[in-house]
C-alpha cells in the first residue's frame, strides 16, 4: 500500500491534552477491522455523512417548509454551517476536528418533517406510547434505524461520538429521560451522569451561534421583522447600527451578510476566551477530566449568554410565533396527527419493511419521523384528503 501524505494520515497531531485522542477511544459496540487509511472518528464522520437520514435532511425544515424558498436554511445546510464552526472553534483549542465535525452534522438526524411544529405533533400522538423526543430519535438512527452493514444495525460509531450525541447539552438524568435513551444505555453505558467531551460540547454550542445568527437572517429574508425591529436587541441591534454607521451607502443584502458575518465571529471569540480562561483555572489533564468537573468547560462568558438569550426571545416572540409561521406549523401538526392515526389504522398502508416492526406506534412514529417535507404532504393528500 502506498503510504499517506503525512497531512492525510490518520496519525493526529497537535491535540491537547483534554482533546479526545481517537487511540485512546473505548471503541466501538461490534468489533470492527481497523482502517488504514482513516481513524475512527474520521470513520464515523464519514458513515453519518453517507447516511440515508443525513440526506434527507435536503428536504427537511428549519423554520420555514422546506420548499418555500431555495434561500431559506434546511436542516441539511444549517448541520452543514454548524460544522463550519464546530471545526474552527476545535481547531483554535486543539481538539479532535473530525469528532466534532461528526457530532456537528449528526446532531439534527433525528429531526422529524416541519421541524419542531412535527416533533411536538408526534410527542402528542405518542403520549401513551412512550413519547418522542428528537434526540432519542438520533440515538436509535444511529445504533438500530440505519441498516448498512452486513453484521450490525445502526452505524456502529464509536462510544465517544455516542456519548456526545446523547450528552451533547449536558449529563442526561431525571425522571424526564426517554426510555430509549436508557434501555441502550444499559446495554452500552454511555457514563450518563457526566458532561461529555469539549468536542460535543463545542458541537451543542456552535449549535445555538448557527441557528441565532442564520434563523435572524431567514427571518428579516422572509419580511417577518425588518432591521429597524432589531435597534433594541442585544448582539445584532449594535452590529447592524455600527455598519449602516461605517457603511451607509451599501445596499440591504450586503449589509445583512455583513451583520451576521460579525455575529457569529463574536460569538466565537468570546466562546473562545471564556473556555481558555477556564482551561487555565481548571487545567484537565484529559478527555475524561473535562468529563469529570462537573461543570461545562466549553462556554460563553456572562455577557455573552445574556446577549444570546435575548436574540432567543426576539426570535420567540417575532418569528417562531409570528402568525404567518404559527399558521404553518399548524397545518404541518394536523398533517402529521393525520399521518399518524391513518398508518396506526391501517397498517397494511406503510411499506413492508415497516409492517413488520413492532410495537406498531412505534413504527409508525419512526417512519413519519423520516420522512422529508414534501413527502409527507403529498402523503398526507393521498392518504387523508377526500378525492
Amino acid at each position: 500500500m502506498t503510504a499517506l501524505p503525512k497531512s492525510e494520515s490518520p496519525e493526529r497531531t497537535g491535540l491537547a491534552p483534554y482533546a479526545c485522542d481517537w487511540r485512546a477511544s473505548r471503541g466501538r459496540r461490534h468489533a470492527e477491522r481497523a482502517s488504514a487509511l482513516r481513524s475512527p472518528f474520521q470513520r464515523d464522520r464519514d458513515r453519518v455523512i453517507h447516511s440515508t437520514a443525513f440526506r434527507r435532511l435536503k428536504h427537511k425544515t428549519q423554520v420555514f417548509v422546506a420548499g418555500e424558498s431555495d434561500h431559506f436554511r434546511t436542516r441539511l445546510t444549517h448541520s452543514i454551517e454548524v460544522a463550519q464552526i464546530a471545526r474552527t472553534i476545535a481547531r483554535a483549542l486543539g481538539l479532535d476536528e473530525d469528532l466534532t465535525e461528526c457530532l456537528a452534522l449528526a446532531h439534527d438526524l433525528g429531526h422529524t418533517c416541519f421541524g419542531h411544529a412535527g416533533e411536538d405533533a408526534l410527542d402528542a400522538a405518542m403520549t401513551d406510547h412512550g413519547g418522542f423526543d428528537h434526540n432519542a430519535h438520533t440515538l436509535r438512527l444511529l445504533t438500530e434505524l440505519e441498516c448498512r452493514h452486513i453484521g450490525f444495525d445502526g452505524l456502529n460509531l464509536t462510544w465517544e461520538a455516542l456519548e456526545g450525541v446523547v450528552k451533547h447539552n449536558g449529563p442526561v438524568t431525571g425522571a424526564d429521560v426517554p426510555a430509549v435513551i436508557i434501555e441502550f444505555d444499559q446495554v452500552y453505558p454511555l457514563d450518563l451522569s457526566t458532561y461529555a467531551s469539549a468536542e460535543a460540547q463545542v458541537a451543542a454550542l456552535s449549535d445555538d451561534i448557527a441557528y441565532n445568527a442564520h434563523d435572524l437572517d431567514d427571518g428579516l429574508r422572509a419580511g417577518l421583522f425588518g432591521e429597524d425591529d432589531l435597534a433594541g436587541i442585544p448582539l445584532f441591534g449594535p452590529i447592524f447600527a455600527g455598519i449602516r454607521r461605517q457603511y451607509p451607502d451599501i445596499d440591504a443584502q450586503r449589509r445583512q451578510a455583513e451583520a451576521v458575518r460579525e455575529a457569529i465571529g463574536r460569538m466565537v471569540e468570546d466562546l473562545l476566551t471564556e473556555t481558555r480562561a477556564r482551561l487555565r483555572a481548571w487545567r484537565p489533564r484529559d478527555a475524561d477530566a473535562v468529563r469529570g468537573l462537573g461543570k461545562p468547560l466549553v462556554g460563553f462568558s456572562d455577557a455573552m449568554r445574556a446577549d444570546i438569550e435575548g436574540v432567543r426571545k426576539f426570535l420567540f416572540a417575532r418569528m417562531y410565533r409570528h402568525a404567518k409561521v404559527v399558521e404553518r406549523t399548524d397545518a404541518a401538526k394536523a398533517i402529521v396527527r393525520d399521518l399518524f392515526a391513518r398508518y396506526c389504522a391501517a397498517p397494511d398502508l406503510l411499506p413492508e419493511e415497516w409492517r413488520r416492526r413492532e410495537p406498531i406506534h412505534r413504527a409508525v412514529a419512526d417512519y413519519i419521523a423520516g420522512m422529508t417535507d414534501l413527502f409527507a404532504q403529498n402523503e398526507h393528500r393521498r392518504l387523508c384528503t377526500s378525492s
